[in-house]
């Protein structure tokens, strides 16, 4: 008699445990794997670039631009020639939405004079880094590539302690060392600058130009022949960053390309494609 009323009291005892464990889910228990706690935890997505695109390389540049960093065109008699170098040619690419660019060469009797200019859309795979965050760092690399020299007074301080001299960039661009690019400067404009011309044409950060920028320049040589100027101008926007090389190599040795005047036309052209991106 004992042994059948342990029986039925063993079959009470598991019917009791069952019903809890399915009591659970009826109450709206979890029935996956997920921890405690983690509902509505999720992190929020950084926020995308305001670029989703990129325009046509070989189309930003216009005629009259052209016109100016590539004085060689008008000489060509040809028209064909000339329509060919006007048109440029596209950079190879495998993703026009991420990266384009294109090249231009001309040969006239004075100099060869060559542009490139690229875009590049920087996108962010981490959800924590916005496209934005990603592009300024990308561009930071970019800046310290360019070892840019320590800025230089823009004009002679006359009042108060040399702590207070006008730069030519942000105080951060004071810890950079010396550019290579400006050892080797063209005797005729290093012979005796004043400050504020040294500090006009030195590589150096911009703050006029995109959400940051830099310009760098660069003279070399290879042995007798004639010295060859590459002007470097770069600028972020966003999550877009834009790169425009300019160089210049005169017919004639013992010619140096002026610094100043190709500086110039290499701004004035990325201030065109700023604003360009920025409509």
């Amino acid at each position: 008699m004992q042994r059948k009323a342990y029986v039925p009291g063993v079959v009470a005892l598991l019917a009791a445990l069952l019903a809890g464990c399915t009591g659970g889910s009826k109450e709206g228990g979890s029935t996956d794997n997920s921890n405690p706690g983690e509902a509505g935890t999720a992190t929020t997505a950084a926020q995308p670039g305001k670029y989703a695109t990129l325009p046509e390389a070989c189309g930003v540049v216009d005629r009259s631009t052209l016109d100016s960093l590539l004085p060689g065109i008008k000489q060509l008699a040809d028209e064909t020639q000339r329509e060919t170098a006007y048109a440029g040619e596209a950079t190879l690419t495998y993703d026009t939405d991420r990266k384009v660019g294109c090249r231009w060469k001309v040969e006239s009797t004075d100099a060869t004079d060559h542009l490139f200019v690229d875009f590049e859309r920087v996108v962010s795979y981490d959800n924590a880094v916005s496209d934005d965050s990603q592009a300024e760092t990308l561009f930071a690399t970019k800046v310290t590539a360019a070892d840019l020299p320590a800025p230089v007074a823009s004009s002679p301080t006359t009042t108060g302690s040399p702590s207070t001299s006008t730069t030519t960039g942000p105080s951060s661009a004071a810890t950079l060392s010396p550019s290579a690019s400006t050892a080797s400067a063209p005797p005729s404009s290093s012979a005796s600058p004043s400050p504020s011309s040294s500090a006009d044409i030195q590589p150096r950060l911009l703050d006029d130009l995109g959400d940051e920028a830099f310009v760098d320049d660069a003279l070399s040589s290879s042995g007798s022949t004639a010295k060859q100027r590459t002007v470097t101008v770069a600028f972020r926007t966003s999550n877009v960053i834009v790169t425009i090389e300019y160089e210049e190599q005169p017919a004639t040795v013992g010619v140096v390309p002026d610094s100043e005047e190709m500086q110039d036309k290499a701004r004035k052209l990325a201030a065109q494609l700023a604003d360009s991106l920025a409509g």
